[in-house]
């Protein structure tokens, strides 16, 4: 299969609309209760960075009515994303759609890679628990057609009749007070194929959900078909539709765009996660707390400010450097190299990129500056924006806003050392 963005876009529009529905109809700063452990409201996110003075400047916020805003730090309501996390997951089948082999193999299509992928990610911070209490296929009560769903729009007749069934079917064995979020996982035979229409969905922060044992079910993501990017390689890279999703429940927005993956490409699994393995963005890092306020350096002074950065992939360090424009934009600095779960960069450097909390999810509140412009890029994995690929700075080159007075320069690699880079910010 070519990687043309022409097998992306129309699976990718399929998923955005889902999601567009989705975060429409939730509130995204609902902060009293919902699924968690103990039945305790939980907080997502690096809430204690609100007493940081020293990178006050860099907290951008968006407006009240903003879906699943980049703001810092996250609002409440989504599910915590440091510590040790239980994600409550059911395998799930119909009538007319009956399970396909055993439930705890389609579980084993998730797990532990899912597990894995976020201990990697979050530098262990995040002790991810994913827990079946209900070991074989919960059936529901209806076929799936009579359910009427179609690209996962939220808490429509059809879909509130869906959760509560679920509910229902699990609560004799379940106690959903001790979860923090629901992961279900569909009998893939459910639906259309994941290359025809993205049905995956996650609900985020909606307290107004169906209950169960008293709490909301507001933190739910719901995975269909196998989502394959068309190149025989699901065994090993199939899961990841699971953390993109479970992002949502951490309050991460999707970062592709009705074009597909043209904003950021493939640096970020909130927007592309199919095909080869990649990480999450420094930024997102730091609103999950998964980066201390530490390895953040805040670049508000006048003239020109040296800096030096370690690989992200990497536990320990300086991180990132945000370069704030007002209250709600700025440009985000960070070293990508190959390692952890970015095994698939192909041009090590300094990622620059755009953060607008602002902007809703799925619209474009984060764009990433290409260094190589119409290159075609240098990746080689199928269905994975090429263009993006090589976006990186290297050392020589730099990134210029003359408007902002701002210019990002990238130095030699720190001390002869391929860990470390140094990045001059010059303010005007």
């Amino acid at each position: 299969m070519q990687p043309s963005s022409r097998r992306i876009r129309p699976r990718r529009v399929a998923a955005l609309a889902t999601v567009t529905a989705l975060t429409l109809a939730v509130s995204t700063s609902a902060g009293s209760g919902h699924l968690s452990a103990r039945g305790t409201t939980a907080k997502a996110g690096p809430i204690s960075l609100a007493h940081s003075s020293a990178l006050g400047p860099c907290m951008i916020t968006g407006g009240p009515s903003v879906q699943m805003s980049e703001g810092v730090p996250t609002t409440s309501g989504y599910s915590r994303s440091t510590g040790k996390v239980r994600a409550l997951t059911l395998m799930v089948d119909f009538s007319d759609a009956r399970g396909q082999g055993r439930a705890l193999d389609r579980f084993r299509e998730f797990f532990p890679q899912t597990q894995d992928w976020f201990r990697t990610s979050s530098y262990g911070r995040l002790d991810y628990r994913a827990e079946t209490p209900v070991p074989n296929w919960l059936r529901m009560p209806k076929p799936f057609e009579e359910y009427g769903i179609e690209r996962g729009a939220p808490f429509d007749p059809g879909y509130r009749e869906l959760v509560q069934d679920i509910v229902a079917a699990a609560d004799p064995k379940v106690d959903f007070r001790r979860y923090d979020f629901v992961n279900v996982l569909m009998t893939p035979n459910a639906g259309p194929s994941a290359l025809d229409t993205v049905l995956s969905v996650t609900f985020a922060g909606n307290t107004e959900a169906p209950v169960a044992d008293g709490v909301p079910v507001a933190n739910a993501s719901f995975v269909y078909s196998r989502q394959d990017d068309g190149s025989g390689t699901y065994d090993r890279t199939g899961y990841r539709v699971l953390p993109h999703e479970n992002g949502h429940v951490f309050g991460l927005p999707d970062l592709y765009t009705q074009e597909g993956g043209g904003a950021v490409g493939h640096w970020d699994i909130m927007s592309e996660d199919w095909g080869a393995n990649n990480d999450l963005l420094g930024w997102h890092k730091w609103k999950l707390g998964w980066l201390d306020t530490s390895q953040i350096r805040c670049a508000t002074a006048s003239g020109t400010t040296e800096y030096t950065l370690t690989p992200l992939f990497r536990r320990g360090g300086p991180k990132m450097i945000f370069v704030p424009l007002d209250g709600r934009t700025g440009y985000a600095v960070e070293l990508r190299a190959r390692g952890g779960n970015d095994e698939a960069v192909c041009r090590p450097g300094i990622l620059i990129y755009r953060v607008d909390a602002d902007v809703d999810t799925g619209q474009g509140p984060v764009r990433v500056y290409d260094s190589l412009q119409d290159s075609g890029g240098c990746t080689r994995s199928p269905n994975v924006h090429a263009e993006l690929s090589d976006a990186p700075f290297t050392p020589g080159e730099d990134f210029r806003d003359p408007r902002r007075g701002v210019r990002i320069s990238v130095g030699q690699e720190s001390s002869g050392s391929s860990e470390e880079h140094v990045v001059r910010v010059t303010r005007g």
